[in-house]
């Protein structure tokens, strides 16, 4: 299962740019060193933005370390954007598994958006290229866990149809914090 990506101009003030430096493009994460900046890029991003300690890092570390290691071609897939030829950005899908996980079930795991790329609509495109993916891959639902503090994500999901369902107080990178589930159930996609 392949979607298809395609240079997209970047959004200017005064229309598409034909300038490199503007080209925006979300392709697979297949390439050396993509999964090592999602790690490192997670890591600065949100320790400068939110003050979250080392402990994000190393969640998102074996996140993406699960998902180098075993992840299904066909039903899993990581995406990179890039902002004339440099990373700015990034969304994995990955099968809900594990205990309780329901069938037929994805997540969408670790959005990020550089602080430099943003006002570009990126996280929407990189969460419609995710929720597209499960959908054309049979999911029924995806999931995501977030915290409240991301609100412009929030934005992002809720924009993109995900439902809160369920949210916890909880002390995790450092800070007190307030989880929240989102979901968003999937139809199959139209001939």
């Amino acid at each position: 299962m392949s979607v298809p990506v395609q240079p997209v101009p970047a959004a200017s003030p005064d229309g598409p740019s034909g300038d490199a430096r503007d080209q925006l493009r979300i392709r697979r994460a297949d390439q050396p060193g993509d999964l090592g900046w999602v790690v490192m890029a997670h890591g600065e991003f949100y320790a400068r933005e939110f003050g979250w300690d080392v402990s994000f890092e190393a969640l998102v570390a074996r996140i993406v370390a699960d998902y180098a290691d075993s992840h299904d071609p066909v039903r899993e897939a990581a995406w990179i954007a890039e902002l004339g030829g440099e990373r700015v950005g990034c969304v994995f899908c990955v099968a809900a598994d594990g205990p309780g996980a329901l069938e037929n079930t994805a997540k969408l795991r670790i959005l990020l958006v550089d602080p430099a790329a943003r006002g570009r609509r990126l996280g929407t495109r990189l969460v419609n290229t995710c929720v597209e993916f499960a959908r054309a891959t049979g999911y029924r639902q995806l999931l995501l866990w977030t915290n409240d503090v991301l609100v412009a994500a929030r934005r992002i999901y809720q924009a993109a149809g995900f439902q809160l369902v369920d949210e916890h107080r909880h002390h995790s990178f450092g800070r007190d914090l307030i989880g929240q589930t989102w979901a968003l159930e999937l139809r199959p996609a139209q001939p």
